[in-house]
């Protein structure tokens, strides 16, 4: 048995050497008649996969990757592995570990990434090997979605995401707070990276920066605290001032970006439409060609030709009301670009073209911090008597520029009244707690009068 065991193992790792080894593929990737690798013929399928990478490379962020396709009501292909259904393909939430992690949307053909053991009471556990410890790893053997340098890049860009690398994290992807540069400043007196905290404030939400990674982790005091909102409006104003061409370009380019993802969200939408009125019309064909006098097979098939019927609905419905509520393209005034213009006033009119598009409350704030960060490399605060910003831009060039300090709103919000301490004060010769009431009653506010004994 175990010379048996042994030849059949030694088969399969020359196979897999050879990189000839069926193993079961991920959605997007089939077998050909010929057992090659190849592209999921249904365009739908690639569409949604090329969707997925993309708002990944333009977000950086796999939480944001689930959250565009859940605000977009985007769906995603699934293989079903196991039952009776086994090899359909059904469309339902996304998952975005399955395309991320596997090595086979690059072209790669792998086999012992994992390793199992056995444990003392009989628990089978596996764990990832790390590459160089694979088994067999060969690259670009069958097509795929992305290259292998890309994906490289974006196991580096998870791994520095991940939360067991927290602490080393030194840029985290733009969130949907009103903090500008939530992920990109750091402290000027220890270099650690700053957190954001929101505090309200008579109706409105105010960004504070803070230095806790030492308090959070060895109950040290925080090492600075300082309102975001005018170091944001600080910043904005830099880049405005300094960077007017630039800046212009590079928000256009994030409209050029949002118009591709929303021309693409448009057509997997479509896509879903087309597969729900292909299965209608599907429903339909057979439920003509069964004999009428069958009533049991008939109406099966009327039931399933209505479901059907009912799901074309949805679909059209949901589309029509994504289309109607997506934001249009920039108007062709609004994309005169600095870069092409070849008369120098029309270079001035797209600079003061550049703060309405920038203060423009239909930008969104994560619109808003990618370009910050295609423009910034890093923020520095540091807090004296007033807050020095020190700004890295991505062409190395390094700017300065004071603020004034300010206190958090909710110190300010309740000020005790100069003339407290010394009604305090006064009160301290009172004899005795016996005391007549219209002795202090003259003394003390009338908000803190003593009731009458008649009352």
């Amino acid at each position: 048995m175990h010379l048996l065991k042994a030849r059949l193992r030694g088969g399969v790792l020359s196979r897999a050497r050879r990189g000839e080894l069926i193993q079961p593929l991920p959605v997007g990737l089939v077998y050909d008649h010929a057992e090659r690798v190849v592209l999921d013929p249904d365009a739908s399928v690639q569409q949604a996969i090329r969707h997925l990478l993309a708002t990944f490379a333009a977000t950086g962020s796999a939480y944001a990757v689930v959250k565009v396709f859940a605000d977009e009501g985007l769906k995603f292909p699934r293989r079903i592995r196991t039952g009776p259904n086994k090899g359909e393909l059904t469309w339902g939430i996304l998952q975005h570990h399955r395309v991320l992690h596997n090595p086979r949307y690059a072209g790669v053909f792998f086999f012992g990434r994992r390793h199992q053991r056995r444990g003392p009471g009989g628990k089978t556990t596996s764990h990832v090997l790390p590459r160089e410890e694979r088994t067999v790893l060969i690259t670009e053997p069958h097509p795929g979605y992305l290259t292998w340098a890309e994906f490289e890049a974006t196991q580096t860009r998870l791994a520095e995401l991940a939360a067991a690398h927290g602490t080393e994290c030194r840029a985290s992807p733009p969130r949907e707070g009103a903090a500008l540069l939530q992920g990109v400043v750091s402290c000027g007196k220890c270099g650690r990276r700053m957190t954001v905290r929101y505090q309200h404030y008579k109706g409105t939400g105010k960004p504070i920066y803070l230095c806790q990674s030492e308090g959070i982790r060895n109950a040290a005091p925080i090492c600075q605290t300082m309102v975001g909102d005018q170091i944001d409006a600080a910043v904005g104003e830099l880049l405005l001032t300094a960077l007017t061409p630039l800046t212009l370009e590079v928000a256009l380019r994030v409209s050029d970006e949002l118009n591709a993802r929303a021309e693409e969200a448009d057509r997997l939408r479509a896509a879903c439409v087309e597969r729900a009125r292909y299965r209608a019309d599907l429903a339909r064909r057979r439920y003509l060609a069964v004999d009428p006098t069958n009533r049991l097979v008939a109406d099966t098939l009327e039931a399933d030709w209505n479901t059907a019927l009912r799901e074309l609905a949805e679909a059209t419905e949901e589309y029509e009301r994504a289309k109607n509520t997506a934001p249009g393209p920039l108007s062709p005034e609004t994309r005169a670009r600095p870069a092409l213009a070849r008369d120098p006033r029309q270079d001035h009119r797209a600079g003061r073209r550049l703060p309405r598009l920038w203060n423009d409350s239909a930008t969104p704030i994560r619109e808003r911090k990618r370009m910050i960060r295609l423009l910034v490399t890093d923020v520095t605060l540091t807090k004296t008597d007033h807050i020095a910003i020190g700004v890295v831009l991505r062409g190395g060039q390094h700017t300065r520029s004071p603020c004034p300090a300010r206190k958090p709103p909710g110190n300010s919000a309740r000020p005790t009244p100069p003339s407290s301490p010394r009604s305090m004060n006064s009160w301290r010769n009172t004899p005795t707690p016996r005391a007549p009431a219209s002795s202090t009653s003259t003394a003390c506010p009338a908000a803190w009068a003593a009731p009458s004994p008649a009352a």
